[in-house]
């Protein structure tokens, strides 16, 4: 199997954005990328509500772009999906992705079923898959918008419940597959395999940048502890970008289901002694000895999901019933633990840490003052 490249950069607040456009550079985007197609902008809105840690942030989200535009990348077009738990229009807004976006004059669009410009169609992929012809055996329906274009995902170093970590291969669940994405869950690592496999088809490039700015530990993607880590980190391989954040978290990729089994069919490189760093190569020496943990909400998702209780799935989330699992899980993240717990968390980074003090700098909209001096060739050039 050939080497795939990771670059990974130790950063700052007052360099981020110019560090960004030199890991794209460092990991290939203009070559990863096909110039003459638009590109999706996949960004990561895990929580609606601001969370350190959990959301993609708004400095990987404006560095990403720049740095793609120097790739010579000038169509781009956002496109948020919504699950049962989470509303994108909330969290573009809260999260600061819309200034970002009107700022670089960049279109958002939303995969929802309902959305009156994004048809969903059933895709047959070329590839054998693992699990997903079996959930879905009326047809693995995606968004006939994803078909041709490139695609970037933008997630952010974190732990996650049910699959150990979360990065550039979780990012494509929310974007590719329907709201009834949660029947994958018994089976995720290989969803998430089958997954990759239909976007090798179905997209001309492939290429991601992570944000391990502020990185999450814990009952994660949400309710995570957040740690200043200072790093970013970019590939056109999503299973070796996902090897070394998981590493860094201190995993083997090697033993994690979905890395593993990505890295046997030849979608991507985990064995670390093929995967070249670039950039500040020391930094992807670091383990920062991570740890994943339940909630309330995920070990009950453990437990009907991954224990034998799976067996009463269908009845419990194929059938009106999801609702009030949907209802229990708001309840307790934003209700409950989110007033009671979390806001402390978020006050406590925007006061004391310097990327929660950066994140209020970024203005709601883009006609506020803008925090970096970095502009946009184009719009510059304009």
């Amino acid at each position: 199997m050939a080497k795939a490249r990771v670059a990974i950069l130790r950063t700052t607040p007052e360099t981020v954005v110019a560090d960004y456009r030199r890991l794209a550079e460092l990991a290939g985007a203009r070559v990863a990328l096909d110039p003459s197609v638009e590109t999706i902008l996949k960004d990561n809105i895990t929580w609606h509500l601001l969370y350190p840690g959990v959301n993609t942030t708004p400095w990987q989200l404006e560095g990403t772009i720049l740095g793609l535009r120097d790739a010579g990348l000038d169509r781009l077009v956002a496109v948020h999906n919504r699950t049962v738990v989470t509303d994108p229009k909330k969290g573009e807004r809260l999260n600061k992705f819309r200034a970002v976006y009107d700022r670089y004059g960049v279109p958002v669009r939303y995969n929802f079923e309902d959305a009156a410009d994004m048809r969903w169609e059933v895709y047959r992929p070329r590839a054998p898959m693992l699990t997903l012809d079996h959930i879905f055996p009326e047809g693995i329906r995606i968004p006939a918008f994803f078909h041709g274009r490139n695609v970037v995902h933008m997630p952010t170093v974190k732990t996650h419940s049910y699959t150990t970590y979360t990065g550039a291969l979780k990012n494509a669940f929310g974007g590719l597959l329907e709201t009834r994405r949660h029947y994958t869950h018994s089976t995720i690592h290989k969803t998430l395999v089958d997954l990759l496999a239909i976007q090798k088809e179905i997209h001309p490039g492939i290429f991601a940048t992570m944000d391990g700015t502020t990185a999450g530990s814990g009952p994660g993607p949400r309710t995570v502890t957040p740690h200043t880590k200072n790093v970013i980190l970019a590939s056109a391989d999503q299973v070796a970008i996902d090897a070394v954040a998981a590493t860094l978290m201190g995993f083997d990729p090697m033993q994690i289901e979905c890395t593993r089994l990505a890295h046997d069919r030849g979608l991507g490189v985990a064995d670390a002694r093929d995967i070249e760093i670039v950039g500040d190569a020391d930094a992807a020496e670091e383990r920062w000895s991570f740890e994943v943990g339940v909630n309330a909400a995920t070990g009950m998702g453990r437990l009907l999901w991954h224990s034998p209780l799976r067996v009463f799935q269908k009845l419990l989330f194929h059938t009106p019933l999801v609702n009030v699992f949907v209802l229990g899980s708001a309840v307790f993240h934003d209700w409950l633990w989110y007033p009671t717990l979390g806001r402390r968390t978020v006050d406590a980074w925007l006061q004391d840490s310097a990327w929660g003090r950066l994140f209020e700098r970024y203005p709601d909209d883009a006609g506020g003052p803008w925090p970096h001096a970095e502009r946009d060739p184009v719009q510059a050039a304009a």
